[in-house]
Formats: structure tokens, sequence, C-alpha cells
């Protein structure tokens, strides 16, 4: 299908989407496809063969290989391994279908630069898989923060070894969302990164300016509880977020007061907390659902690909200062050595 045909279609049309790679991030991508009403799952591909049909299976679809399932589909999910979105990506875009490629968008910031423009030219979508922007609690701290003289932001995104090969540091597959959510909270770009890291990538913290507020972010596959949380210090609140509940807490002072009792005084001095309505729900649907929208109504995707490489460029910094560049088999740097902020 044809870009212009995707464009002119009525908000009712089905679009057939497919999944390029179905580990455990992308076999929820198919699953969510396969349950929108407005979209036909038309197939799903992987490396290892027995891992799609397995996918496939599940949810009423087919394994094919990716030049077949390009063929078929109108936009794709990318979910592989970082080192290969670029050469994916571009695959998918070359062949006229909308993409959303998980976080980070690539490798480098030079190979995001080459894909956004890919997709400018091809009038395509490109939007990149910064899951915690559609956390519903996220979404009202976003609503919330224009009314507030915000001081600092503090996130913690924290949990116990995993029990599979993270090919990233910590920087890389954790503190990157939140990264990403501090930016578009705040609605800026940062000035200065300061960072440390340890434990070979598996704990990483990171203090970044923007105009006038300090982002104080840590990540963390070596403790034994898992912490998603965010908190906003503002002059007239504290804010706290906590992306698994997906709820919200307001804490305010209230005015000190002194009573009397038995002629005697007393002073009291207690806290307000505001619970605001949360509207719960999964964020990865709301990122599905809000990608077929833009796909249909050629309007910009919430997280476009430039939102992708402003994160990115932060994180590689963030991952140079933490842990220091990474050497590959030929001695070549396998980041970026300098990262402009």
């Amino acid at each position: 299908m044809s870009t212009e045909r995707v464009a002119d279609e009525t908000t009712d049309e089905q679009l057939r989407a497919g999944v390029v790679g179905v580990g455990s991030m992308g076999e929820n991508h198919a699953r969510i496809y396969a349950e929108l009403p407005r979209v036909d799952l038309a197939g799903v591909t992987d490396h290892d063969d027995e891992v799609a049909a397995r996918v496939a299976a599940t949810y009423d679809t087919e394994a094919v290989p990716l030049e077949t399932l390009l063929e078929r589909c109108d936009v794709v999910t990318v979910a592989v391994p970082t080192h290969a979105h670029y050469e994916t990506v571009s695959t998918c875009l070359a062949a006229g279908v909308h993409v959303l490629v998980e976080k980070p968008i690539a490798e480098t910031v030079q190979q995001g630069r080459e894909l956004a423009e890919q997709a400018r030219d091809a009038d395509l979508v490109l939007q990149v898989g910064h899951i915690e922007r559609f956390n519903p609690a996220v979404q009202t701290v976003k609503e919330l923060i224009d009314d507030l003289d915000v001081i600092s932001v503090a996130a913690e995104r924290l949990g116990p070894p995993i029990d599979r090969v993270a090919p990233d540091t910590v920087i890389y597959d954790l503190m990157v969302h939140d990264v990403d959510v501090v930016g578009a909270i705040l609605d800026e770009r940062p000035h200065s990164v300061a960072a440390m890291g340890t434990d070979d990538g598996q704990y990483a913290t990171a203090t970044i300016e923007y105009d006038d507020v300090v982002a104080t972010l840590t990540a963390s596959r070596v403790t034994q509880k898992k912490v998603r949380r965010l908190t906003v210090t503002a002059r007239e609140c504290l804010v706290e977020v906590d992306y698994l509940e997906q709820s919200v807490l307001i804490h305010r002072d209230s005015y000190p007061e002194y009573l009397a009792d038995d002629g005697q005084s007393r002073y009291r001095h207690e806290s307000v907390v505001e619970r605001p309505r949360v509207d719960t729900g999964e964020p990865l649907r709301n990122e599905l659902e809000s990608f077929i929208d833009a796909v249909k109504t050629g309007a910009e995707p919430e997280v476009t690909a430039e939102d992708g490489i402003e994160a990115l460029k932060t994180v590689q910094l963030i991952d140079r200062l933490a842990m220091g560049p990474s050497d590959d088999a030929d001695g070549e740097s396998s980041r970026e050595p300098e990262v402009e902020v």
C-alpha cells in the first residue's frame, strides 16, 4: 500500500500491521495489534523461526520472512536488538511502511538523523517507542507541570538482576525512559550532564541541568526491589508518581495554626495530600493506538524521531561519563565519543 493511500483512508478502515522481532517486548506488540479493532495483524517475523511460529500461532497470524511481511503491511513495529535498528527501520521505510521502533531510535545519533530524514522524504510516520510517555500517571503530571514552579525532578528505575542477556548498559536499557520523560514534561533540552556508574554497567546515576531545574536519574539492575518512581519538587508542592501503580500524589503544606486547649496554646502543622484522578490503562496499548492515529490522520506522532534523537544524545553522554567508551574488536569506539547537549 502506498503512503498516499494510507493517508486517504477513512478512520474506520483497518490497517495491516506486522511485528519485526517477537521477543518479550515484540510479542506484546503482536498481542495488542491482534486486539485493536482498527488493525489486522498481518504477520510477524523473527530471526528465530520457532519463536516466530509460536507467536504467530498464539495470535492467529503467520510467521513470514521480512520481505513478505513488508509487502502485506501498512505499519510495523520494529523490536529487534538496538544494533539492528538502523538497517531494519531503513528497510521498512524503503518499502513504504510506517514504523514504530522501540527505544533507542538507533545506535548513533547520525543513524537516527538519517532515519528521520528518510521518513520525512517518504512522507511516512516514524515513531519511537518511549512507552512511559503513554503512562496515564505521566500524562497527568504533564498536564499539571505548566502551573508549577519546578525546582527539581528525581527519577528512580530500579530492579533486581534480570534472567536474560542484556547487551545494553542499564543507561541505554532503563534510564533512557526517564531521560525522555523528564525532557518531555519540562519541554526543555539539557545544558549539562554529570554521571557515575558501577557494577559493570548495572547501576548508574546522572545529574542533568536544565533551565533553573536539576534532574537526578538513577537506574539499576541490582536493587532487590522493583521501583519505578518520579518525584517533582516545586515551590507550590511535591508531586510523587508511581509508574507501576499509575498513581499521582500531590503533597502541600497547610498553614500552621495555634490551637487553644485548656488555656494553653498548641502548635499544629499538617500536610495536605491530593490524589488527582488518573485514568489508568496499559501504556503500550495507548502507545500503539497513538501510532495508528498518527498514520490514519497524517499527524505528527506523539514521540517523533527528533524526540528519540534528543534522548539518545543525552543517554550517550551519560553512558560515556558513567561507564567510559567501549571498544569493538578493531579498537574503534562503538559509541560516539562526544555528544553535544
